[in-house]
């Protein structure tokens, strides 16, 4: 991979749901371009630790359910505090699940609510460093093709797609890129 146009030396990205997939090829690539990775996730994230680590790069686990909210402060704050700062945030940590109500809320709870939160915690961040920074919120092509027998899903990456076009809107004067 070329990166003469994407160095990332010194800076401090978070990036949740790292343990496999997607979030750890994003937290990868990252880390290739020079940055230190704040993983956050439910389980200890070994391969992805130890991917980054490899590259010469700094990798923090923090554990958290993200489906609470009320953690969300705290793991900004503890990022900072470990690191010094925060420039970039990856909401990826995402479910899919179908069986009932419980589900429903438990998809939309971690697959939207906590981005949006997540969101508004790093961009308290970033304007608090006077830094401006970036957020990357991940939906799915079902935000456009609509799915079958994934409705939750479906519904929380679609309001993925609207709440990151509000954010961009909103805080693009701030020097914050959603």
């Amino acid at each position: 991979m070329n990166l003469d146009h994407f160095q990332l030396g010194g800076k401090v990205d978070i990036v949740t749901g790292c343990d496999t997939g997607l979030g750890q090829g994003m937290a990868r690539a990252l880390a290739q371009a020079g940055a230190d990775i704040v993983g956050v996730n439910v389980v200890e994230p070994k391969d992805t630790a130890a991917q980054i680590e490899g590259l010469g790069r700094r990798f923090l686990d923090l554990r958290a359910n993200l489906s609470d909210i009320g953690c969300i402060d705290g793991l900004v704050a503890q990022a900072k505090t470990l690191t010094g700062r925060v420039d970039i945030l990856v909401n990826n940590a995402g479910i899919i699940r179908r069986e009932d109500e419980k589900d429903w809320d438990d998809v939309v709870d971690l697959n939207l609510k906590s981005v949006f939160f997540f969101a508004q915690a790093a961009a308290r961040q970033f304007l608090a460093q006077g830094t401006g920074g970036k957020i990357i919120n991940v939906a799915s092509m079902l935000s456009f093709q609509g799915g079958v027998r994934v409705p939750s899903y479906t519904a929380s990456k679609s309001g993925v797609m609207g709440i990151t076009r509000l954010m961009a809107n909103e805080w693009a004067s701030h020097g914050i890129n959603v």
